[in-house]
């Protein structure tokens, strides 16, 4: 059905403005029309309309039975070249970064808020050093520490061959190999700081109108506990969402960035001065003192980062336009600058020096899980006491959703870094005869790889109970259809089984806190474990029970190997699907439909997360909104579809009250309360979803029982308005063959909202609530615009 459905004649001039959902979708098929013109815009994020609707300002009358349809298509900010198929490597980052959002609501306590979200941003720290290790660790330990020193690996792989110790050459010296190799981690981290940089550019650098037209409070010494103690009256003007500096974190991201970049430098020096001043330790001279000093600076650079990332959070109440201060500046040049010097010092000839066994300093990982597991139970802790005074049943995991997400982001990238390292240890090791000395990771990678099959089976307990639930559901399910559709006479077993089995598994996805919950809380204790074990053991699971009962050895061995098995794997799996997503435009889609809900909120904790496409896509739609509401004095409905709908209230959140009385909302298949408002309680949460309905004209929500991802917003009646759920859309239209529907109508679940005739039906009754169009002088019309826009057909 075309979304251009006749709508009553009243009211004078109106616009539909359509967004689309996850996944993406091109303008001709939101428009039903395979001739669609770019009216405003780029080829990333762009309005549409069709062809003879170009004009449709100056000829009002022609559009006084139904609204001028308008598309904002922006797929291409998650899905579209080929390289964006990379930012799979930052999964950790992106996961990390959500964490920091899905704090409690709370009134009133500033500290603790601020407190939450220093813990946070430390745990994305962690990820940054935890990557860098790893990079370190295949380049400088596995490479050119353990195999240049080994004949067999040197001889099997012949581009290594002028680092080996046994050639004598003038890179056989461990501490120049060691400088070397230095450059891999190095280039990766700069690699990063490239893509913020780059990526902010072009997708963050989007200034809401609303930090020009509205008077802005100037922010507290600390923005960040000042957003957090702003009362809520009765009627929120401006919510978080709806602040001038929302949707512009300049300079947040700039000195988060300058902090992880500084960070990953230092990680590399860090690795080189403790190599290096562990075989100059006990030799007096000039080396040893410079090898000190190093390492003072090191960590004197350590501490300013640690202070970079503590001081601030972000400011919400004004736009964020000023400069860092040069110390923040300055900062990656400087950790650049020790770890040339680290290098220089690293390469200095030292007569006898060898290598053998791992590199000095692997006892990082295991401090760097502990650190993790400790930052995330202190964060837990924090989230429990801002969930304590006002409790909602349905917030994820009763508040501890933070928590539980940032554990996983650690999960990750120990799975990341420990798969990188086990894959190219066995590469390298591949060619070691039976005698020669093994290329392994340190102990602890073993550790965490065997724990790997453990938490696979303890998943299995919760998917099979959601399954059989899932089974019984379906059956208790079908008196319940039966009955929407009176079929009691004429019951089709097969037909009600099918739609009965559709509202079943939609209804798997409130059970996703479950799972989540389950894995967090047994990666955290498994991981706990596994440090404990390498520890005391300082040997690989499979040999560390040696001596012990012959099926716990057993045991231990088999999960040790198919740990390995499986974590090497699973990096494999994860630079292939990156790889032909790189290639297909339909796997680089799938890609697309994950960013679409990870990268939709600010980078608020981790700057080297995927950029947030909301910083680009919510400024078009106010900007859209505000001027052709001004230009023309017309009433405005926005449609948004899914993912469509978050953006399409996060826009109304930042319009003007003067322009927001002229706008109504029409979500659909939305998730904004049964996704947003249980993860991200402090934005979506019931208060914030209610004050959103008090403060605008009107707004409906259309879903159904079969959609797995779309629900109900549960904002009641109140104040004389009515509730803004409409009655639950049956799923298929027709449950048999009628004369209007006379072949069989498919399950849509989440798809095809607008063929649903009662989706024409709420966006006229929405046209009509709001008030008649405005006598208003022209300035600028559509046409104006799309006379220098290019077809898209």
């Amino acid at each position: 059905m075309s979304p251009a459905t006749p709508a009553p004649q009243s009211g004078g001039a109106a616009l539909e403005l359509l967004v689309h959902g996850v996944g993406g979708a091109t303008p001709e098929s939101m428009l039903d029309d395979p001739r669609t013109v770019r009216i405003t815009g780029d080829r990333t994020a762009a309005m549409y309309r069709r062809g003879e609707d170009l004009d449709a300002e100056e000829h009002p009358e022609r559009y006084a039975a139904r609204p001028v349809p308008e598309a904002y298509c922006w797929s291409n900010l998650t899905s579209g070249d080929g390289a964006r198929a990379l930012w799979l490597l930052l999964l950790p980052f992106m996961v990390a970064n959500l964490a920091h959002w899905m704090r409690p609501p709370a009134q009133g306590r500033p500290g603790l808020v601020r407190l939450y979200g220093v813990l946070v941003r430390l745990v994305a720290l962690t990820l940054t050093v935890l990557l860098t290790a790893a990079a370190c660790e295949v380049a400088l330990d596995l490479t050119a520490w353990q195999c240049a020193a080994t004949t067999a690996c040197t001889d099997a792989y012949s581009w290594l061959g002028f680092l080996s110790a046994d050639r004598g050459g003038w890179w056989s010296v461990p501490g120049r190999r060691l400088a070397l190799a230095a450059l891999v981690p190095t280039a990766l981290v700069g690699l990063l700081w490239y893509l913020s940089n780059r990526t902010w550019s072009a997708y963050e650098a989007q200034r809401p109108p609303t930090g020009y037209d509205a008077p802005v409070v100037e922010p507290q010494a600390d923005t960040e506990a000042a957003d957090a103690a702003e009362p809520a009256g009765p009627v929120e003007l401006r919510p978080a969402l709806g602040r001038p500096g929302f949707w512009y974190g300049r300079r947040l991201v700039a000195r988060l960035r300058a902090a992880h970049t500084a960070a990953g430098f230092l990680t590399v020096a860090a690795a080189l001065v403790t190599a290096t001043t562990r075989h100059d330790a006990g030799a007096p001279g000039l080396l040893t003192v410079l090898g000190w000093a190093l390492r003072a600076a090191v960590a004197v650079l350590a501490v300013v980062v640690l202070w970079v990332v503590c001081r601030r959070g972000r400011s919400e109440r004004r736009l964020d336009l000023r400069v860092e201060r040069a110390l923040v500046s300055w900062l990656p040049a400087a950790s650049l600058a020790v770890l040339a010097l680290t290098a220089v010092h690293a390469g200095w000839s030292r007569p006898g020096w060898t290598s053998s066994g791992t590199l000095p300093g692997d006892a990082v990982f295991g401090a760097l899980t502990l650190v993790q597991g400790g930052l995330v139970v202190g964060l837990g802790v924090v989230a429990l006491l801002l969930q304590r005074p006002r409790r909602d049943p349905r917030t994820a995991l009763r508040g501890l959703g933070g928590p539980a997400v940032a554990m996983l982001a650690c999960a990750l990238g120990g799975v990341m870094s420990g798969g990188v390292a086990q894959r190219v240890a066995d590469w390298l090791d591949g060619s070691a005869g039976r005698d020669a000395v093994r290329i392994g990771p340190p102990v602890l990678l073993s550790w965490q790889a065997s724990v790997i099959p453990v938490l696979l089976l303890l998943l299995l307990v919760p998917a099979a109970l959601l399954a059989a639930r899932t089974v019984l559901d379906a059956r208790r399910l079908r008196a319940a259809v039966e009955a929407d559709y009176d079929a009691a006479d004429e019951p089709d077993p097969v037909r009600t089984g099918q739609i009965a089995a559709g509202r079943a598994r939609a209804s798997l996805t409130d059970s996703a806190p479950v799972l989540v919950g389950v894995v967090s809380g047994a990666t955290l204790l498994l991981g706990a474990a596994s440090v404990a074990g390498a520890w005391a053991s300082g040997n690989v699971p499979g040999r560390a029970f040696d001596g012990a009962h012959p099926a716990i050895a057993s045991l231990a061995s088999v999960t040790q190997a198919l740990g390995s098995w499986m974590i090497g794997f699973g990096f494999l799996l994860f630079v292939t699907w990156g790889r032909r997503a790189y290639r297909d435009a339909s796997a680089r889609r799938t890609i697309g439909i994950l960013w679409d809900v990870g990268t939709f909120w600010p980078r608020a904790a981790h700057p080297f997360a995927p950029p947030c496409y909301a910083e680009r896509a919510v400024p078009d739609l106010t900007w859209r909104m505000s001027s052709w509401t001004r230009s023309t004095g017309g009433r405005l409905v926005i449609s948004g579809h899914s993912q469509g709908s978050v953006l399409a209230a996060a826009a109304v959140w930042q319009l003007q009250p003067t322009t927001r009385s002229r706008v109504a909302l029409l979500t659909y298949g939305s998730p904004l309360e049964r996704l947003y408002g249980r993860w991200f309680p402090a934005y979506f949460g019931p208060e914030a979803l209610r004050g959103l309905n008090r403060t605008m004209h009107c707004w409906s929500n259309l879903y159904r029982s079969t959609d797995p991802i779309g629900g109900p917003v549960r904002v009641p009646a109140e104040d004389g308005r009515p509730a803004v759920d409409a009655a639950v859309l049956l799923d298929p239209v027709a449950y048999g063959r009628t004369r209007e529907h006379p072949l069989p109508e498919p399950i849509l679940a989440h798809s095809d909202y607008q063929a649903d005739p009662a989706f024409a039906r709420c966006r006229s009754a929405l046209l009509d609530r709001l008030p008649p169009a405005l006598p208003h002088q022209r300035t600028e019309t559509v046409a104006d615009q799309g006379r220098s826009g290019r077809s898209s057909g």
